[in-house]
């Protein structure tokens, strides 16, 4: 069917986009903070009225089913998940010797190793639903170039490259990549972490790979804002880096008002609902960094020093598989350290809500390792950040956190990563942001940059417009 020159039929009685035959197709890279990132996506797009298939394996689709949390679970109806079984492989536990210079975590490697095998099923699905469908619409992980690269085969469907991490990252990635073709402010680079020891060998391999296959998109888009990176969003337009395709910044992606979810709340919001507002902090390192048990015990012992409160998530980094019971480490904690701050804090040792901790009214801080997505949930719920970088983009998400946007302080500097940090310096830290002036402004700061994201996702604002500008591309 043709498609109608009157826009007013493109519209539902709500103002929303209505779709004419197009149908999207979301393939995430099978990790934790990327899998998150992408159903969020799929659950905004889809509610435009538009179906979105999300193509990932059988384990990877359990687990970040079962650990989406923010939104009413019901709000994901129109998506429909294609589970792929995993092919049988080597799946390391992580690595926890502190003394390795590099914390990248190497354990995941077989990621991006099975990942190729989702070629050949998602190229299936691909033909089926153009046969189908008016337009297929394919929005894969930078990461997942190559498994979808057969779209080019298929007359009606078009690829658009979605990068995990921060316009501010991303854009100095390739600036430094293509010989830094053009000025750019020099305050900006002054003190920027250097990429050594960021990533394994292999996995550097792999994304410069994968990267290549971007070549063929039609476009990319961010899980930022022009209200977070308008500068580096700008940088990233720019001839010489945008090769002139066209890019959409739609985030954040998570809920920037959390909705129940219709199950048992968790221990940690029972507990916050007691606490005094803006006085906890929450210690948590993602889902892909692990710590020696010396670090462990200086973490703890500078926690307990400091006298704030907190909820530390003590887990493990993930596995390969998260549901594989073989080999568990227990984490150990100093003698007796849960029966003295019984008191001031509580230990998650299972998956925390960290998006309703974050936007949970008596939660002042985040001590985190600035992966992208706790970035991104932090600024959108106006909580100030310390800073720990281990690896990838984390090093420069601080710096962008930190020195850009002025919203929290650094505990462990990048040039200094193989170094231990030491309990007072933990205390330290985590006492300039809980409780003194210059935290106080760095809270105030975050709440205002929160206010700007959150008028930008609402009725009318900058991100809403963009929003509708991508669905009104894809429907075209």
């Amino acid at each position: 069917m043709a498609p109608s020159c009157n826009h007013n039929q493109n519209h539902s009685q709500n103002g929303q986009f209505l779709p004419q035959e197009v149908v999207v197709v979301v393939v995430p890279f099978p990790a934790q903070g990327h899998l998150n990132q992408l159903l969020h996506l799929s659950r905004l797009i889809s509610s435009y009225n538009i179906p979105v298939h999300y193509i990932t394996t059988k384990i990877h689709s359990h687990q970040v089913n079962l650990r989406a949390h923010g939104f009413n679970p019901l709000s994901t109806n129109n998506i429909h998940f294609h589970e792929f079984s995993t092919p049988v492989f080597n799946s390391p536990s992580p690595n926890y010797n502190s003394n390795s210079s590099n914390k990248f975590p190497s354990h995941l490697t077989p990621s991006s190793q099975f990942s190729s095998n989702l070629r050949k099923p998602v190229a299936k699905i691909l033909h089926s639903l153009s046969h189908k469908n008016r337009r297929i619409i394919i929005i894969h992980d930078s990461l997942m170039g190559s498994v979808v690269q057969d779209f080019l085969t298929i007359p009606n469907a078009e690829a658009y490259t979605f990068h995990s991490v921060s316009a501010f990252t991303l854009f100095l990635y390739v600036w430094e990549s293509i010989g830094k073709p053009f000025a750019i402010d020099t305050d900006m680079i002054k003190e920027l972490p250097s990429n050594e020891g960021c990533f394994s060998p292999e996995f550097d391999k792999f994304v410069k790979s994968e990267h290549a296959y971007s070549t063929f998109s039609s476009g990319k888009i961010y899980n930022t804002s022009k209200a977070i990176e308008d500068t580096f969003l700008d940088l990233l337009s720019k001839e010489q880096i945008s090769k002139g395709k066209k890019q959409w910044a739609l985030g954040p992606f998570n809920p920037a008002v959390i909705q129940g979810t219709h199950q048992q709340r968790h221990k940690s919001l029972i507990w916050l609902d007691k606490q005094v507002p803006k006085s906890v902090i929450f210690v948590s390192f993602g889902t892909t960094c692990s710590f020696s048990d010396e670090q462990i015990k200086e973490i703890a012992i500078g926690l307990e020093r400091s006298q704030q409160k907190f909820i530390w998530v003590l887990r493990d980094a993930d596995k390969e598989n998260v549901f594989s019971k073989d080999f568990i480490k227990k984490i150990e904690l100093p003698k007796g350290f849960e029966e003295r701050v019984k008191e001031k804090g509580i230990i998650v040792r299972d998956w925390a809500p960290q998006l309703e901790i974050l936007a949970h009214s008596s939660t002042g801080g985040f001590l985190s390792h600035c992966g992208w997505n706790s970035c991104v949930e932090s600024i959108s719920m106006g909580v100030p950040i310390v800073a720990w970088p281990m690896h990838s983009d984390q090093p420069r998400n601080t710096v962008l956190i930190t020195k850009i946007l002025k919203l929290g302080i650094v505990v462990k500097d990048w040039a200094r990563r193989d170094d231990l940090v030491v309990s007072s310096t933990i205390e330290k830290a985590v006492t300039i942001l809980m409780a003194s002036e210059e935290g106080e402004e760095m809270r105030k700061r975050a709440q205002e940059l929160s206010f700007g994201v959150n008028k930008a996702v609402g009725e009318g604002g900058v991100t809403r417009k963009e929003f509708d500008s991508f669905i009104a591309h894809i429907t075209r």
